[in-house]
């Protein structure tokens, strides 16, 4: 059962037609619904590929996640961060207010050593591992 989505030439409107069929689909008149026109675009839809934990993970441990990543420049490291959450999804909510703290104050360009000293919370009370540190 398809779902298409479309944009009007006239007014811009992007909308979506469900179908029961793609025969009915391919015989199908779109229409606007906003302005009523028959004069519309079909769009290249996105997709959406499910993927298993295991599979997200080792896609996280690729090398070419690594490029561009300045250790020594804490933007550079926010900014990697970030692409790891994104990359972890609903998973991400668990990582807590702290760390996405220890984010913004990167951005803002605080080194990873002075956010340890100030949050010795993200490292277990002050072990010496943390953002940025090399084990």
């Amino acid at each position: 059962m398809p779902i298409y989505e479309y944009r009007c030439r006239d007014c811009g409107k992007r909308f979506s037609l469900f179908f029961q069929t793609f025969a009915a689909a391919s015989e199908a008149k779109p229409r606007c619904p906003k302005c009523g026109s028959f004069d519309v675009v079909k769009l290249v839809s996105k997709v959406a590929v499910m993927k298993s934990e295991e599979s997200r993970l080792e896609e996280l441990a690729d090398p070419s996640n690594f490029a561009g990543l300045d250790e020594n420049d804490p933007k550079s490291l926010a900014k990697f961060m970030k692409k790891m959450t994104a990359e972890l999804g609903e998973d991400a909510a668990d990582l807590g207010d702290e760390f996405y703290e220890a984010i913004d104050r990167l951005e803002a360009g605080q080194s990873p050593e002075e956010i340890e000293k100030e949050m010795p919370e993200l490292t277990g009370g002050g072990e010496d591992v943390g953002i940025g540190s090399e084990e």
